[in-house]
């Protein structure tokens, strides 16, 4: 491991960040929705306030894929930014290179071992040496709904995933979009993540998509798992395919569609259009995956710098994304929950609060899980060929049975 040491002591590195002597931050993300930026925004006026200057670097796509080939251009040209969002075990995969930069001192200084959940320290940590800052906890497995098309079909919360059936088809006969959904395939990874919690349970889901087991991946639950899919397939509109997440996050919010699978960065979407959760819009878990809450972390790992004034940014940076103010006033906007364990859910909305009150429930039962669709289940290449099947399978190319028997394939190849 070549993790490098940020030289000299926290305080005196932060202590000469100044207007004047800032060089900023250069930061690479994918957050550019509406809701996202917005969310962004507050991080970029927190440094600023600080004299830490920002220099944007957005490439769009979530889920992080086309940035991390943007990132390896980058470094390969051996130019990296100073900062870039980070998901899962991409994390562990530039640390084990050598290329991030060692948080252990500020960590220390500000006791994040003890307000940071162990699963989430799990990805921020390479070797027991912080290498990243989580900025907040999304939780995956979410329905967002429109409250006044539940109202007009005069339908409850689903319990069930007959429920949840029975919830679309009247919709669909009312001439709604029952479910709005994007065609890619990290949303179809993320609505299939949830799917096959609500079908298995946590065992199945330890099974299958963390210890890769080959009975469980292709197994009975997952062919079920499978099927549920092909049903919801049938709820889809005809133009699906190649939408943005965030443009079937509008169809919800404008009254075009009843419900969305969708992590809770979709939540910043509807409050970015002015709703209110528990108003306009509603929240619930999908169906079969109540009890568990299946998770990604956006983190901020530093590339490695040699300048001190450099890494004196970097730490302002990561020292501000961990601040209990900052945790509140961005994952108010973006739709998280913090990721810190000692906030107050007192300035959240309704879905926050439930999300905070979950979180800790399923940290504490058991219940809480990496997402497979967003990269924290398993390493990239065994997820990439997990996503190829799954997307297949809900474009008709494979029966479920037939894609459970791919699903194992394409693991052990992956391997």
């Amino acid at each position: 491991m070549r993790i490098t040491k940020m030289t000299g002591a926290v305080a005196v590195l932060m202590a000469s960040t100044t207007m004047a002597q800032a060089q900023g931050v250069e930061v690479l993300h994918w957050w550019t929705s509406g809701g996202e930026a917005a969310a962004l925004n507050v991080l970029k006026g927190d440094l600023e306030a600080q004299g830490i200057g920002w220099t944007d670097m957005p490439v769009a796509g979530g889920g992080g894929s086309d940035a991390m080939t943007v990132l390896r251009a980058r470094v390969t040209a051996g130019d990296p930014p100073t900062a870039v969002q980070m998901l899962g075990f991409a994390i562990q995969d530039w640390a084990a290179e050598g290329a991030l930069a060692d948080l252990n001192d500020l960590a220390a200084e500000q006791s994040w071992d003890d307000v940071v959940p162990e699963a989430l320290q799990a990805f921020s940590k390479y070797d027991g040496s912080w290498v990243s800052a989580p900025v907040n906890v999304h939780s995956t497995n979410w329905v967002w709904a429109n409250s006044a098309i539940m109202a007009e079909l005069e339908l409850e919360q689903p319990s069930s995933w007959d429920e949840f059936v029975a919830a679309m088809e009247a919709a669909q006969a009312a001439g709604y979009v029952a479910l709005a959904h994007g065609g890619q395939a990290w949303q179809d990874a993320t609505v299939f993540d949830s799917i096959a919690m609500g079908v298995g349970g946590p065992e199945f889901y330890q099974a299958a998509f963390v210890e890769l087991d080959a009975d469980a991946l292709g197994g009975e639950q997952m062919v079920e798992a499978f099927e549920r899919m092909a049903t919801l397939r049938g709820f889809v509109d005809d133009n699906f395919s190649g939408r943005d997440w965030n443009l079937a996050s509008a169809m919800v919010a404008n009254g075009e569609a009843l419900f969305q699978i969708m992590g809770d960065w979709a939540k910043g979407e509807f409050v970015n259009a002015g709703q209110t959760a528990g108003e306009e819009f509603q929240c619930f878990r999908v169906p079969g995956s109540e009890g568990t809450v299946t998770f990604n972390s956006d983190q901020f790992a530093m590339f490695n710098v040699t300048d001190e004034t450099a890494m004196a940014s970097q730490l302002t940076m990561a020292s501000a994304v961990m601040s209990p103010e900052f945790q509140v006033a961005f994952n108010t906007v973006k739709g998280s929950v913090p990721a810190r364990t000692d906030i107050s859910d007192a300035e959240f909305d309704a879905c926050g609060q439930l999300g905070m009150a979950q979180l800790a429930e399923a940290a504490s039962s058991g219940g809480l899980f990496g997402s497979m669709a967003h990269g924290h289940a398993n390493p990239p290449a065994v997820q990439n060929a997990m996503y190829d099947v799954i997307t297949a399978h809900f474009n008709g190319e494979y029966d479920a049975e037939t894609a459970a028997a791919e699903m194992v394939t394409a693991v052990e190849l992956a391997q």
